[in-house]
């Protein structure tokens, strides 16, 4: 039996390397590549087409769930399992919109990993014991198919709305992106458009409050 190629990505250094110790206590588990941030995400995970990814939801640039949704379109044999230190429900639905095929705590223990894993190799769904499957399926019901004004955003809008919560300047963002000036203040125009939202200090309200950055 070949063993499950995992790919880990976390921007925490200890964090990761706690999963990592985990990981390695689990029988036929290949820990193929680790990453620190969610564009060394993409491109490790297109060189090492992994089984298994495990995304922290929160990383700087590029959050693990614009991954997820990247990589679901892109390379739809991955399975991505979400890591977050959140059991809310709208983070919870937000990751499966994206593609993740699990949801996971980040105060799981080893047999609570293992049996995500499996259950992802399975093409089965895994959410941490304190998620009330009920409640996220009753969710799902209420919210239904209605996209966010969120999910309304492109990729490109939503990578630059991130950017800016993250207090970097236009002129950083374009640098970043390899965009101009006059194309990220486009973005910007447009995002805040259909957001509904004008100014630089909303929109960073905005993204701390849907999980997008979060406030150390």
């Amino acid at each position: 039996m070949k063993p499950i190629k995992v790919l880990l990505a976390e921007d925490h250094t200890l964090v990761r390397a706690g999963f990592r110790a985990l990981l390695q206590h689990i029988a036929d588990i290949e820990i193929i590549a680790e990453a620190g941030d969610g564009h060394e995400a993409l491109r490790l995970i297109e060189t090492h087409l992994p089984d298994v990814v495990l995304m922290d939801i929160s990383m700087p640039g590029l959050n693990g769930l614009e991954v997820t949704a990247r990589v679901s379109k892109r390379f739809p044999t991955v399975r991505v399992i979400m890591l977050s230190m959140h059991a809310n429900e709208e983070y919870v639905l937000r990751a499966l919109r994206a593609g993740a095929v699990g949801y996971l705590l980040k105060d799981a223990d080893t047999t609570e990993l293992e049996l995500a894993i499996k259950a992802a190799m399975r093409n089965e769904t895994y959410l941490s014991p304190p998620i009330s499957q009920q409640v996220i399926k009753g969710y799902l019901r209420r919210v239904g198919e209605t996209p966010t004004p969120f999910e309304r955003l492109t990729p490109r809008q939503r990578e630059v709305l991130q950017l800016i919560a993250e207090g970097h300047t236009t002129q950083d963002i374009a640098q970043i992106l390899g965009i101009s000036v006059k194309t990220v203040e486009t973005h910007r125009a447009q995002l805040m458009e259909r957001l509904n939202i004008y100014d630089v200090a909303g929109l960073v309200r905005y993204a701390v409050r849907i999980g997008l950055v979060t406030v150390d």
